[in-house]
């Protein structure tokens, strides 16, 4: 049974509940959610403070025993089998720490491939090709409290894939790193995923994060599931309104059409908030074919986070 599950899933919840007692009253973190997740996705877990999203995570790593429902991690209960599954994922957490703070990450690794009971001859194998994918090797033998946060989280992450994890939770991977360093997790995140296979289960405030890493979202709210869909659709449905900006061979355009907001017109730039159900795109761009010559035309959808928004309120 654990095979055929594990085959057919890397993750699957049927009902999860869990409550707290707090105060004589019982607190509702998690309210009877149901997903399933496939070998490689990449799913981002999203949701305000409070969604019950770090309930989830700790039951699904086996930290939490739930209220009621279902689970299977890699065809396993993970607060039944903790210590066999812990062997099977990663987990790394953007304001915790696996790494000994005085010790260099060469020492730290060295000690977690004895804690996972890995053959040296392995070990050293997926290290030296970490090392390499992650460009490490020049502060390997650099005590972690001289290292950048950048450098740390990129040892955090070899330290979560010397074992070759199925399944890697990332809870807030990218938290407090410059804009340069982020776009290296991201794009090592990703190869590590389409090269090993590695389920990836992200949650993160940055939806920069969600755009760049995962292919789907799960948003929580109040401990329910609101929406479990492709990112791409997630979008087209939440885009009620675009930013279209054409450059023409006329200083100043009027297109005498309802349903949008001029933002700019000078200068041969006009440029408008179009809402999508009054006015189509096409629309927009057809009217002012008739009256000038297009030279360049840019349409921009909202942010991530602005569809985010959008979908909590």
């Amino acid at each position: 049974m654990r095979e055929s599950l594990a085959m057919d899933h890397s993750v699957r919840v049927n009902a999860l509940t869990k409550q707290f007692k707090a105060r004589k009253q019982n607190i509702m973190a998690v309210n009877a959610i149901s997903f399933a997740i496939n070998k490689g996705e990449r799913v981002a877990f999203i949701g305000p403070n409070g969604a019950g999203k770090s309930t989830t995570i700790k039951i699904l790593t086996g930290i939490l025993h739930p209220t009621s429902g279902e689970v299977r991690v890699l065809g396993m209960v993970p607060w039944r089998e903790r210590r066999t599954l812990g062997f099977e994922i990663g987990t790394v957490f953007g304001q915790r720490s696996q790494l000994w703070y005085h010790l260099p990450p060469q020492d730290a690794f060295d000690l977690l491939s004895k804690i996972y009971e890995l053959h040296q001859k392995d070990y050293q194998k997926q290290l030296k090709r970490l090392i390499d994918v992650f460009e490490i090797g020049d502060f390997l033998h650099r005590p972690v409290r001289k290292l950048s946060l950048g450098q740390r989280m990129r040892c955090e992450l070899v330290a979560s894939l010397l074992h070759s994890p199925k399944i890697l939770f990332l809870d807030e991977p990218t938290v407090g790193l410059d804009v340069t360093a982020k776009l290296k997790i991201r794009n090592l995140l990703n190869q590590i995923s389409s090269e090993q296979g590695t389920t990836l289960f992200l949650t993160s405030h940055d939806t920069a994060d969600i755009e760049q890493v995962c292919k789907r979202v799960i948003v929580l709210d109040s401990g329910k599931v609101l929406r479990d869909c492709p990112l791409e659709r997630l979008r087209s449905e939440y885009v009620k309104r675009k930013i279209v900006t054409l450059t023409s061979d006329q200083k100043e355009l009027s297109l005498g059409l309802s349903g949008i907001e001029v933002l700019e017109n000078s200068n041969y730039i006009f440029k408008c908030e179009v809402d999508l159900q009054s006015t189509p795109i096409d629309q927009v761009i057809h009217a002012a074919l008739k009256k000038c010559s297009i030279k360049d035309v840019t349409i921009q959808d909202p942010t991530m986070e602005e569809i985010i928004r959008n979908i909590y309120e």
